[in-house]
């Protein structure tokens, strides 16, 4: 058993039982203190804790401190690959344990390590090089082509042969609480006349999860389903915004271009694939039989509840979908193997999006052009106002946790502002 995921383990830090960031999650970050020093730190309850400071302590040794003063986690990654920060959350997990004095003691080093989440500023934790966002939830890739085509041919025929993605934009990647502005492009209201130009009418959020990688094999060389677990780190939250009057316009004959590259926003907090193993479940049976390369064992898929939030400004928030993460058709293993199958190369810090994620209800769809059904069911506001999609001065946000036997593993949250377009 990998020491941090133990059941029974209680911390000696004062966690509620709805924190999202028991010791049993341990995740990683990266974030600016009021002084302006950048450190890698990890969360645990209300307290986020500086491991510079604990590395320099001698309280975790193996690794030198220099690679904890960085603003990615990409130089940890690299250097300790995926059993370096197994054994790294592991040694965490051990000073944190109720039964071990060496920084519970120690009043001093504690003074220095740990803040509460109001004295620091969160930052990306990734330096994102390649981002590819893949469509793998079968109810959302349904529902957009019944709206668009029809119920009888709602999922094109490579749907279930293939997990469907595309490349997009890693330099517009942001942290969760920063301010995004309503994107600007060309969109063809009428069919009949020309496009004009102008700020976004139809923004919409889309509820993703993202996963983060280590380094891949060389180019040429391909992951199997068996292997991809080991170049897996962890996940996040993940808000992949849409321009839907843009993309309508735009997407023939490429795909999407300035509907999906003008923001996408992540939550500060990496859960490690490890400590989302107990939440493993099976997923949906596919059918027809993927090709070899796409088979595999195991559950695969994971238990997250998922929930979205919209809030206006100076308004009452009113939760608009309630989802889960096990909704996913084609899952992580066989998204990165088809990625690398034909040789490309992945890196450490890459960035791949579930798609949007949306049950088979109402009331679990991910994005606002399932809740309003492209516009035609709007939703109704506490204040008395509708939304049949995102207006300015809305704050999206997502929340995301696996629980089980009483132990929890959270994502913390994804919050968005929307602003005017400029």
């Amino acid at each position: 058993m990998i020491r941090a995921n133990d059941p029974q383990r209680i911390s000696w830090v004062n966690i509620s039982s709805d924190s999202d960031f028991s010791i049993q999650n341990i995740p990683f970050g990266v974030f600016r203190k009021k002084n302006g020093d950048v450190r890698v730190g990890t969360r645990i309850g209300d307290d986020v804790v500086d491991l510079f400071e604990l590395v320099s302590a001698g309280l975790l040794k193996g690794i030198d401190a220099t690679f904890f003063m960085q603003d990615a986690l990409n130089p940890l990654m690299k250097i300790t690959g995926k059993s370096g920060m197994r054994e790294l959350r592991n040694d965490i997990s051990d000073l944190l344990e109720e039964s071990n004095a060496d920084l519970r003691d120690n009043a001093e080093l504690k003074a220095k390590a740990m803040f509460r989440p109001e004295e620091v500023e969160m930052l990306l934790p990734i330096r994102i090089g390649d981002y590819t966002d893949f469509y793998s939830s079968e109810q959302h890739a349904y529902n957009v082509g019944c709206m668009f085509r029809d119920p009888n041919n709602a999922l094109l025929p490579n749907w279930k042969h293939i997990p469907v993605g595309y490349h997009g934009r890693s330099s517009s990647i942001i942290v969760s609480g920063m301010d995004i502005h309503r994107p600007k492009g060309q969109t063809r209201p009428n069919d009949e006349e020309p496009p004009v130009f102008g700020p976004c009418k139809l923004l919409d959020f889309e509820l993703e999860m993202g996963f983060i990688t280590f380094d891949g094999k060389p180019l040429g060389q391909s992951i199997s389903t068996t292997e991809a677990d080991e170049y897996i780190f962890g996940m996040v939250l993940f808000n992949d915004w849409s321009a839907r009057d843009i993309q309508k316009w735009e997407y023939v004959p490429l795909g999407p271009f300035l509907a999906k590259n003008f923001a996408s926003s992540m939550a500060p907090w990496i859960i490690t694939l490890d400590a989302l193993e107990p939440f493993r479940v099976a997923g949906e049976p596919q059918n027809p039989e993927v090709l070899p390369y796409l088979k595999f064992e195991g559950d695969k898929n994971i238990d997250i509840a998922l929930e979205v939030i919209i809030k206006p400004d100076g308004g009452q928030e009113k939760t608009l979908s309630n989802s889960n993460y096990r909704n996913m058709y084609w899952n992580m293993c066989q998204q990165l193997a088809h990625h690398t199958v034909n040789g490309c190369d992945i890196n450490v810090g890459d960035m791949m999006a579930s798609g949007t994620i949306s049950g088979k209800k109402e009331g679990s769809f991910g994005s606002m052009l399932e809740i309003s059904w492209k516009g035609t069911k709007p939703v109704q506001m506490p204040d008395g106002t509708e939304r049949r999609f995102i207006n300015d001065g809305d704050t999206v946000t997502m929340r995301g946790h696996a629980s089980k036997n009483g132990i929890r593993v959270g994502f913390g949250e994804v919050s968005t502002k929307v602003l005017p377009a400029i």
